[in-house]
């Protein structure tokens, strides 16, 4: 290759405008939207004619979660579900009286759920889970750090093998890893790290495993993740922008919500139509994140409720479509959420994966917001199997609360009422 053509490089193409599919290396092919993901120059690019851009690196979310703290001593209990503030909110225990959600299906796109946490055990179909990272590692791990793993017990946690609950523990989890393995220490993982820094993921992979996720039947998709900063840092807003509408939609045409986490920096996405991951423009459910200040989860008093918005959400008049759960995100980490964690063990020198440590933590953020509506959703379904992915967005939409206090900007169509929309 000569110096003019540049090195090899991610792009995502828009399939049909590429001439010759041989000049390039394929990653991932999303067929059924003509998308592709490849390895290429610029200039093979520019050569061809192809409509393409860069495919971006990303975290979990924006800056990763706000704040995280292990449940050590709270974790000597049998049963933490005192401390799940979010799910006495949300009435899960009145709905688990109709259904804990068996007969649907949940994507995890994230770091690697643990499927053999205790509060997780046999829920993750490993059959259908894919790794879309771009490492050797497979999935059923948290080779990516305890994001994903928080994430999946916050939607189908079970008290009844471990000690927390999800929304919909009877419900079927898939494993689609798209953030790299992350070699680092035990030390690194200790300290004050959010896990967007210990790994990344390329657009262009979580493209694909949502497609995927709509090609096995998921009924819900979640991606606690983000990218809106890019396209503002990058400027190539509208081509990811158009990508996004167009896998959305399919995945929405196709009856696969995704429940997409809208990020931690505490702006406003209202102006900046480029900079917008909503389901105006890519058919899913944007979601900012709420907690309460002073929760005692020995009373069950609080000092301001639990959809109090959250001081980091990201927000904006038409940018987002609910509010959700997510954690406070301040000084008390009894104002954050509960679940399931599990942090990856590497071999400092070798970077072989050797174990995982099992346990219970709060994080906060829009990614725990995310899926708390990936969990209604899986609810809903289970009781309304013959409701399309629109009837279900617009039951959730329907029963949710609009809190007078607070602006609108916060909340789009309110804040979620899980056991409101089971029983609309």
């Amino acid at each position: 290759m000569s110096a003019a053509e540049g090195p090899l490089q991610r792009f995502i193409v828009d399939r049909k405008s590429l001439r010759n599919e041989d000049d390039v290396e394929v990653v991932h092919s999303l067929d059924p939207v003509d998308l592709l993901v490849v390895r290429a120059t610029e200039s093979q690019l520019n050569d061809s004619g192809a409509t393409f851009a860069p495919d971006i690196r990303l975290g979990p979310e924006p800056y990763g979660p706000v704040r995280q703290s292990d449940a050590e001593t709270a974790a000597e209990d049998d049963d933490l579900v005192e401390y799940q503030w979010d799910k006495q909110d949300q009435r899960i225990s009145e709905a688990h009286k109709i259904t804990r959600g068996d007969g649907s299906r949940v994507a995890i796109i994230d770091s690697g759920i643990a499927a053999d946490h205790p509060a997780l055990e046999g829920q993750v179909n490993l059959e259908l889970s894919r790794s879309f990272a771009d490492d050797d590692y497979g999935v059923g791990k948290p080779y990516s750090g305890t994001h994903g793993t928080h994430v999946a017990g916050i939607v189908a946690a079970s008290n009844e093998t471990g000690k927390v609950i999800g929304s919909a523990p009877e419900s079927e989890l898939v494993d689609l890893r798209v953030f790299g393995a992350s070699p680092a220490s035990t030390e690194q993982h200790d300290q004050d790290l959010p896990p967007a820094y210990w790994s990344e993921a390329y657009y262009g992979s979580v493209m694909a495993a949502l497609v995927y996720a709509t090609e096995i039947g998921c009924d819900a998709a979640n991606l606690s993740l983000g990218w809106t900063w890019r396209m503002r840092m990058d400027g190539w807003g509208k081509f990811w922008g158009k990508v996004h509408q167009r896998v959305g939609n399919y995945a929405r045409r196709n009856g696969t919500i995704h429940t997409h986490a809208s990020g931690n920096w505490g702006e406003s996405l209202q102006f900046n139509q480029d900079e917008t991951d909503s389901s105006q423009t890519a058919g899913g459910i944007t979601t900012s994140a709420t907690g309460p200040v002073g929760f005692d989860p020995d009373s069950g008093d609080v000092d301001e409720p639990a959809y109090s918005p959250s001081t980091y959400t990201t927000h904006g008049v038409g940018a987002i479509d609910l509010a959700a759960p997510g954690g406070n995100g301040g000084e008390n980490q009894y104002d954050n959420v509960l679940n399931a964690t599990a942090i990856p063990v590497f071999d400092e020198e070798t970077g072989e994966y050797l174990d995982t440590e099992y346990g219970y933590g709060w994080l906060a953020g829009t990614s725990m917001a995310a899926p708390q509506v990936a969990g209604a959703i899986a609810l809903v379904n289970s009781v309304h199997p013959e409701y399309n992915g629109n009837q279900i967005r617009n039951t959730l939409k329907r029963t949710a609360d609009r809190p007078d206090e607070y602006e609108n900007k916060y909340y789009g169509s309110g804040y979620l009422d899980t056991y409101a929309a089971l029983t609309d």
